[in-house]
């Protein structure tokens, strides 16, 4: 049974503001969350971006009915070792309630250090590397290793009793077929039907057969269709890129300048824009056909209470 999921949006909202949401959304009937890990917003306007790491601890806490995923990018701005420290720590306060999703990550976010933004090709292979690093460290092996990431005579002594999975983010057929041969399961974002189908084909080709696969929804509800689409139009239009402007770009104000071409009518096409809830719910069990185990429903304008309550009582039922 498919399992529906509420997205904590770090770059919208205060953490202090996502931690009330995600408990409305455990009351409302969401089983799991999806906690967004960036270091700057998409935009000048949605205007925060606190610490994920800090937020999902209080979070799991405060909401003992869901389980959470995090989108992460080890290597750059989170060495792998640390991100085991920290997965680990979270999977043993909060056993089976977590999984560490990984992706190759945005400059945006990465390129803080200062160091070199690599090629998608070595950021693939960084990504690979940091994920065996995490493996054996979680296996409780003592780890040196001198590659893309270097880490010498590293041990974890906190260690779950129960594992994590870890799940790779994929936007591409080509990097979906990849990392069908090492993750736990796949993290994708929803796209035209048409495309989607040949990244979770391509998942399985690659291995990924009778892995769990998670898709993140992005959608706009509001009681008035032309609110829905300017609202989602103010918040979200930086985000409907192709990936290669997306990883690239550096900064809020670059995404904004990248935005301000973005007409509203646009978004359509990679947002589900809809006050109908039986349209919603259409394109929802659509996503459902095509193989995902979880569906995580971020509504991309500022209206998440609206969201949830509406969600809870016209869509839910009809998905679970």
């Amino acid at each position: 049974m498919v399992k529906i999921g509420y997205h904590a949006s770090h770059e919208q909202f205060k953490p202090s503001e996502l931690l009330k949401y995600v408990q409305m959304a455990e009351q409302a009937g969401f089983s799991l969350a999806l906690s967004s890990d960036h270091f700057h917003p998409w935009s000048e306007e949605q205007g925060q971006s606190g610490f994920a790491w800090s937020w999902l601890g209080a979070a799991m806490q405060a909401t003992p009915k869901l389980s959470y995923r995090v989108v992460c990018a080890p290597g750059q701005r989170y060495h792998p070792a640390i991100i085991a420290q920290a997965a680990a720590t979270l999977a043993e306060m909060f056993p089976n309630r977590f999984w560490l999703t990984v992706g190759s990550g945005q400059a945006l976010n990465e390129q803080i250090t200062g160091g070199k933004w690599p090629c998608k090709s070595d950021r693939n292979a960084r990504l690979k590397e940091c994920v065996d690093i995490i493996r054996t460290l979680w296996a409780g092996e003592t780890v040196t290793h001198h590659g893309l990431v270097c880490v010498e005579e590293a041990k974890l002594y906190t260690r779950p009793q129960t594992l994590p999975l870890i799940i790779g983010a994929a936007v591409t057929a080509k990097t979906a077929e990849w990392l069908g041969s090492w993750a736990d399961g796949l993290i994708t974002i929803s796209h035209p039907l048409e495309q989607l189908q040949k990244v979770v084909d391509a998942f399985r080709r690659g291995g990924g057969e009778g892995k769990p696969m998670i898709l993140k929804v992005q959608l706009s509800y509001d009681r008035d269709e032309e609110k829905a689409k300017q609202k989602a139009h103010q918040q979200w239009r930086n985000n409907i890129f192709k990936n290669i402007v997306m990883t690239e770009l550096r900064t809020p104000q670059q995404f904004d300048a990248a935005g301000e071409f973005v007409k509203p009518e646009e978004l359509y096409e990679h947002i589900r824009i809809s006050a109908d809830c039986n349209q919603h719910i259409e394109w929802l069990h659509n996503y459902i056909e095509l193989g995902f185990d979880e569906l995580i429903l971020h509504n991309v304008n500022r209206e998440q209470q609206q969201f949830i309550e509406v969600f809870s009582e016209k869509v839910l039922p009809a998905l679970v």
